[in-house]
């Protein structure tokens, strides 16, 4: 009865493998794979490069650095008329309050570029009756301005701004320089100023125009000083990535000769720095204790774009703690449930020790991959600017009083004596922003979203070949018979070479698989996005399980591929044969899949929780200014977290690329494991190839040829 269920097991999940006396590792003689999928891959690649050319031929970068008036000039733009001239001046900066801003993102008023922003109060109907306070006038003014014009025409011509008022350059505009004094609103020493037509307004009629410019702009301005942060602190960010770097080679080397050690010291290390951060959020929760304001609510306080602020809310330091120790929780029951099978997972990795050892290239492997993949990252990036920059200059209609025409496009260049303006004569036309009717800005956002599709394929194709050449390469050192003598003389080399020169297609597939799960995972956040409003909880609900649905069969997606990638290293064959062989493979081998593969993985997920850890907390001390000894030497920020995340953010990565190594080692290690265990029997004739630690473990045996 046995007999037979193990059968009808073995019927569902594929026959086992049969013991072949030729079979001595990655096959050589093999044929090009997939090559419908290579040849549409290469197709795509050509379209992207087209792509790419007419964005740059059409895209203008300046559109997002400058500021631009109401002629579409850029202000400020070196080599222009407009170089010594950076900030954008706004004539009536009351007009902002218009709740049209933040419908269209521009100012219903005329705006120009000057070389500094306005410094004191004056009107136009004063500066007038004043020769020098004239000539400073005019700055402010647009050309073709003269002293034997009256100041009645200029002002129905919209040559000049009815007043100046003092305003200081915030992100290159000029905003009024308000204040609060004793509870009222003042523009610079004023309470009330004269708008220019003889009416007296308060100063707290300003707010509203500054706030909607503002909300308008507040994104630029964190983006500002996060960029001005980095500026700053580049050189130090870069050093923490160099001891993340030399902290992960030295953790590698270590395991290589100290395993065992190194596992267990990494489990106690993971749990003392979580263990620390645990204390450190409770001394900060604690000194907050009667401090005024600390005892506000997150909710209450809502967004903020100073983020130092949450750092002085209790609320913070607790969630931080209740989240630490959550995580020390699960960690420390995970270590207890799993503590006879790390014994296994430790013979594992031990093992891959030794196969990386004898391919130390492989561990500059990841270089390359990082070097292929900025180059995908940079040309996505780029195109993408200039996709969204390739837009032309609109302009509409603006207007003070009832318009038929208001909000329509117009020409600037002919306007003044158009029948817009002969119908509506205090409107004016401005820009408004950049658009298009042509073919080619109809079609722009498909541009788009096959610029956010390529990168998406090429990205994976590129993480795919990382996967492929490593499994080629760590096969090759397993079912070589006499290590190392029996593996290439460049095993890398050899794997990338076969790799690139058969599998193209198969790599091509797989990762267009994964794009198209991982595409449509970004469709569902794009309608989300745009639903957030909708109060339609059938609709929400249906998103969250859709999501959550593609994020599951994206996990399973990069499972599947990751074995087929292995087991086409090692047969040669094309991906849906190789992603069926590899799934089969593992399901026969269930509990010996949750009792290795798992543990290991879980393991080195802990080492590169421990590096990131060490990194992180360093950054902290160092930028936060907490460490007396870094006071002078740390740089000075608006926000001291923006190079703590980023160094402990790409840490990770340096991390990930150093232990994804292992990671493949020890998958590729466990595929021919398996594959070893059916193919052989331990007899003289079948010997298994896994190490003698391993055996051990699991209690197989080689039995020894009989004396002749």
């Amino acid at each position: 009865m046995p007999e037979e269920r193990e059968g009808e097991f073995y019927g569902k999940n594929g026959e086992p493998r049969k013991f072949d006396p030729t079979f001595k590792g990655p096959i050589q003689n093999r044929g090009c794979t997939d090559i419908v999928c290579c040849i549409l891959f290469i197709i795509a690649i050509l379209a992207y490069i087209a792509v790419g050319i007419l964005a740059w031929s059409q895209g203008d970068p300046r559109k997002v650095i400058y500021p631009t008036d109401s002629r579409g000039q850029f202000c400020g733009q070196a080599g222009t008329p407009l170089a010594d001239k950076p900030v954008l001046f706004y004539f009536n900066i009351m007009k902002c309050a218009s709740p049209m801003v933040l419908l269209e993102f521009q100012c219903p008023t005329t705006q120009m570029c000057v070389e500094k922003c306005p410094e004191k109060f004056m009107t136009l109907l004063k500066a007038y009756t004043n020769k020098n306070d004239f000539d400073y006038y005019k700055t402010f003014c647009k050309e073709g301005v003269t002293n034997t014009m009256g100041a009645p025409e200029i002002l129905k011509q919209g040559l000049c701004p009815a007043m100046l008022m003092p305003s200081k350059p915030f992100t290159r505009r000029c905003f009024p320089a308000l204040r609060e004094s004793g509870g009222v609103i003042t523009v610079g020493n004023d309470s009330k100023f004269d708008d220019g037509r003889g009416n007296i307004r308060d100063a707290k009629d300003l707010l509203d125009g500054v706030t909607n410019a503002t909300v308008v702009i507040e994104a630029r301005q964190v983006v500002m000083k996060v960029f001005e942060d980095f500026t700053q602190s580049w050189y130090w960010i870069l050093i923490g990535l160099v001891i993340a770097m030399l902290t992960s080679l030295l953790f590698i080397v270590l395991l290589r000769f100290l395993a065992g050690i190194m596992v267990w010291v990494m489990i106690v290390m993971v749990i003392l720095v979580i263990g620390y951060g645990i204390f450190h959020c409770y001394m900060e929760y604690a000194a907050l204790k009667g401090t005024a304001g600390s005892d506000v609510t997150l909710q209450q306080l809502g967004f903020q774009t100073d983020f130092a602020v949450y750092l002085q809310i209790r609320q913070t330091w607790l969630a931080f703690m209740i989240i630490l120790a959550i995580v020390e929780v699960i960690i420390i029951l995970l270590l207890i449930f799993l503590r006879k099978r790390i014994l296994i997972a430790i013979a594992l990795i031990k093992e891959a020790s030794r196969a990386i050892g004898h391919v130390m290239s492989s561990l500059f492997y990841p270089l390359f991959t990082f070097v292929l993949l900025a180059m995908v990252v940079a040309y996505w990036a780029v195109t993408a600017v200039f996709l969204s920059t390739s837009n032309e200059p609109i302009y509409k209609v603006f207007n003070e009083t009832a318009c038929d025409y208001s909000r329509t496009t117009c020409n600037p260049a002919n306007y003044s004596t158009s029948p817009e303006k002969a119908r509506c004569p205090d409107s004016m036309c401005l820009f408004a922003f950049y658009g298009g009717e042509t073919a080619y800005h109809k079609y722009l956002i498909g541009l788009q979203f096959y610029n956010v599709f390529l990168f998406f394929w090429c990205a994976n194709f590129v993480t795919a070949l990382g996967q492929m050449t490593l499994a080629g390469a760590f096969a090759s050192y397993y079912w070589a018979f006499v290590k190392p003598d029996d593996m290439p003389a460049f095993p890398v080399f050899a794997s990338l070479g076969r790799s690139l020169r058969y599998h193209t297609g198969t790599l091509a597939f797989g990762s267009l698989i994964l794009s198209i799960v991982q595409i449509i995972r970004v469709l569902l956040e794009y309608l989300d996005h745009k639903l957030q409003g909708a109060q339609n909880k059938c609709t929400k609900f249906l998103l969250c399980c859709l999501k959550c649905c593609f994020w599951c069969l994206e996990k399973f997606v990069k499972f599947i591929n990751r074995n087929a990638y292995i087991m086409a290293a090692i047969y040669g064959k094309n991906f849906c044969t190789s992603a069926r062989d590899g799934f089969f493979l593992l399901m026969r081998n269930m509990v010996r899949v949750a009792v290795l593969d798992k543990v290991t993985d879980f393991l080195l997920f802990l080492g590169k929780l421990l590096i990131v850890g060490l990194v992180g907390i360093f950054a902290f001390f160092f930028f936060s200014g907490r460490v007396k000894a870094f006071e002078s030497t740390a740089p000075h920020l608006h926000y001291y977290w923006v190079p703590i995340i980023t160094v402990v953010v790409l840490s990770y990565f340096i991390a990930h690329g150093f232990f994804s190594v292992y990671a493949m080692c020890v998958d590729t290690l466990f595929l021919c494991f398996l594959e070893d265990l059916e193919r052989n029997d331990g007899s003289a004739e079948r010997p298994y190839l896994m190490p003698e630690s391993l055996r051990k473990v699991l209690n197989k045996k080689n039995k020894k040829e009989p004396a002749q």
